[in-house]
């Protein structure tokens, strides 16, 4: 039988998973972005860390979960230039997730210290991220639209290059700033939780 504290607890849980998920939305339709200075087509955003954090406070299935709501409203009302590049980021998503998930795997079993597991985190969560994707983009921009952009093996061949420090350089900010995030709010959370 659930107790009220247990229902009040499971509420701000519910509510801060709402939260994340609508600042992930916001922030991925505001304007703060800006393009890759090697890649113009590549644009850095922010709107990834409220899902990095999210993971970090709730755990995998909530972080994917929150990147899953991201890009089904991406699909219905701003995909981009490519109707599919939401899936592709999603594909992101999940991987840098999936690194950061067996960086916590690694750390919380040795008793690292905050430093050390952000570290750790947050370069498995770079290496899944342009492994995962550099196969992605390989396998799929050659086709056309609105699978890919049709690109020669030349062409891919020249991005892939670029695609990689972008992902890795995303990630390279994204994953410590959610870590921060996720660490203040667990400082807070112990009041209401």
């Amino acid at each position: 039988m659930l107790s009220e504290k247990n229902v009040r607890i499971g509420a701000r849980r519910s509510a801060l998973i709402a939260v994340f998920a609508a600042l992930t939305i916001a922030l991925n339709l505001s304007p703060i972005k800006f393009p890759a200075p090697y890649a113009p087509f590549l644009m850095y955003q922010v709107w990834e860390v409220p899902i990095a954090a999210a993971f970090l406070f709730f755990g995998f299935p909530i972080g994917v979960f929150i990147a899953f709501i991201n890009m089904l409203v991406l699909l219905a009302i701003f995909p981009g230039m490519l109707p599919t590049g939401p899936l592709y980021n999603f594909a992101a998503i999940i991987s840098m997730l999936s690194g950061m998930w067996l960086g916590t795997r690694l750390t919380s079993r040795k008793g690292r210290a905050k430093l050390t597991a952000m570290l750790i985190l947050t370069a498995l969560g770079i290496v899944f991220r342009v492994v995962v994707m550099s196969l992605v983009n390989w396998a799929f921009l050659r086709y056309p639209p609105p699978v890919g952009y049709s690109l020669t093996e030349e062409a891919l061949r020249l991005l892939l290059p670029l695609i990689a420090i972008f992902n890795a350089t995303l990630a390279l900010y994204t994953i410590p700033l959610g870590y921060i995030v996720a660490e203040a709010i667990k400082r807070r959370a112990k009041i209401y939780f």
